[in-house]
């Protein structure tokens, strides 16, 4: 185990911004976390859990504790399960899975982050989520210092959300996941997210091969600046800033009457409906590339915001409840935040 004093975990976030950690460890093994989590624990010593930094927005301030860079990344077979160690770099278990024939996650191709992240919000793009293939999740339990595997079922998945989402008892170790496996015809789940079909060329509902729909994937995501790429300063982001907000239609008829359009919906279960919080965010008055200081809106993306350089976590959250505050007060519709803040708040 590797340690290190005051990092700057600007260094350790997409977004390229947040102050220093007191301390650093490089976790190399389940069991070592664990151990460790334990230990700082009985101590009462502030613990933040880090995968790939993709989802996290840090205070200028700094984390007054100790952070565990997670280094273990192991991916297993065992009895028909995928067994994937919380460290694992999740865009490298969708190639594997295209590669092996594993349905299920191509749709989720160029994510960042890691593998734990993933059941926390049940990470989800263009109509697939995680909770679709994840069979159970291998936790530590802080309140009780057990190591156990929760089943899919009782995870509580929902739209970016699932019981491990905002709370501290439960860390993630381990995923496992069932995937429905071609090895020979390697054709995709079924499409079910109409932007994807189209740039398919197929119809909602038909399946393309498994490699075509990932190579589609990353061209869409990469043109939206949703793709960690060194060479462009539109992915210096934590991804999608907001939750796309789920509505009832007496809300939706509010907005169309104040837009004075149409707004693009997806039908929920229960009979709400999810908004494009982009679309609010432009139709409130926000064109892409709107800032301040040093962060501004995605010029690629209305639902990303922007670190261009030089900026700070406290600009970025006061554009951030300049942008929620705005479709507020237009549509009377809140925008959660979607990434974790760590020593500060929207």
């Amino acid at each position: 185990m590797r340690q290190k004093q005051n990092v700057p975990l600007a260094g350790h976030t997409t977004l390229r911004l947040g102050g220093p950690a007191a301390r650093l460890l490089e976790i190399e093994s389940v069991d070592e976390l664990v151990a460790t989590v334990r230990d700082l624990d009985a101590r009462g010593e502030p613990v933040l859990v880090l995968g790939g930094g993709s989802n996290l927005v840090v205070a200028d301030e700094g984390f007054a504790g100790t952070v565990l860079k997670l280094a273990f990344d192991a991916i297993a077979i065992s009895s028909g399960e995928v067994i994937v160690d919380a460290g694992a770099d999740w865009d490298r278990l969708v190639a594997r899975a295209i590669d092996e024939g594993w349905r299920g996650v191509e749709c989720l191709s160029g994510i960042p982050g890691s593998v734990g992240a993933t059941p926390m919000q049940n990470v989800g793009a263009y109509g697939q989520e995680v909770s679709q293939t994840i069979s159970r999740v291998r936790v530590l339990d802080r309140s009780t210092g057990a190591v156990s595997w929760i089943a899919s079922q009782d995870c509580a998945f929902a739209y970016r959300s699932s019981r491990f989402r905002g709370q501290s008892r439960y860390i993630v170790v381990q995923v496992a996941f069932a995937f429905p496996h071609d090895s020979q015809n390697r054709l995709g789940s079924p499409i079910r997210y109409a932007e994807l079909s189209r740039a398919l060329g197929i119809a909602e509902g038909e399946r393309a091969p498994l490699r075509e729909v990932r190579d589609v994937v990353l061209r869409l995501r990469g043109a939206k600046g949703m793709l960690l790429d060194p060479s462009d300063p539109e992915s210096v982001s934590a991804g999608s800033f907001f939750v796309n907000p789920i509505v009832d239609a007496a809300a939706v008829a509010r907005i169309e009457r104040t837009a004075g359009a149409a707004v693009p919906r997806f039908p929920m279960p229960d009979g709400s409906v999810k908004v494009p919080a982009a679309w609010l965010i432009e139709r409130a008055g926000f064109a892409k590339g709107y800032g301040r200081g040093g962060v501004s809106i995605s010029r690629k993306h209305a639902l990303a915001l922007v670190h261009r350089g030089n900026g700070s976590t406290r600009e970025l959250l006061a554009l951030a409840r300049e942008v929620r505050d705005t479709v507020q007060s237009r549509f009377g519709v809140e925008l959660s935040a979607e990434p974790i803040m760590v020593g500060c708040a929207l």
